[in-house]
């Protein structure tokens, strides 16, 4: 009986495991960088500054570029060996106005080898009309148009400076 027991689990935990389902979030406490997501399989996602490198801090000068990069983001469902994201981005100010919106930066794509969509960069600029000392909620959304049910959400408040 306990040996049948242990070959029921061990089967029930085999096909758990091979299914391929894949969620998380996670925040990091340095920038206030969220993210989550459904079905993707993501390795990082990071707030990187004008230089490209990983920022320690929410606050961005004015005038400068700041992005939200996520990398190694794999389990696309492919369409002719071909992954098609799409990339929201948003920047609202603290009355929730849109300073920058974008439904679809891929909108005219034709799709991308797996590996190119596995890196995906949403990059904004804090200039007009944004102003120093106010804090903007940058967003961006990454989702899969052929199942679009697999999907990443990553948002950050930022600080102009």
């Amino acid at each position: 009986m306990q040996r049948s027991l242990n070959i029921l689990l061990i089967g029930c935990t085999l096909i758990f495991w091979a299914c391929e389902f894949s969620v998380g979030t996670k925040k990091d406490l340095s920038t206030g960088l969220s993210y989550s997501y459904n079905g993707f399989a993501v390795e990082e996602v990071l707030l990187v500054g004008p230089d490209n490198v990983a920022q320690s801090s929410n606050e961005v000068p004015l005038n400068s570029q700041i992005a939200i990069v996520v990398q190694g983001l794999t389990n696309y469902e492919l369409k002719d060996g071909k992954a098609f994201p799409g990339l929201m981005i948003s920047v609202t100010d603290k009355a929730g106005i849109a300073v920058i919106e974008e439904a679809d930066l891929f909108a005219n794509s034709e799709g991308y080898p797996e590996t190119d969509a596995a890196v995906l960069r949403g990059s904004v600029t804090a200039g007009e009309p944004m102003k120093t000392g106010e804090t903007y909620h940058f967003k961006m959304r990454v989702w899969d148009k052929v199942k679009p049910e697999n999907e990443l959400t990553a948002e950050v408040d930022i600080e102009v400076k």
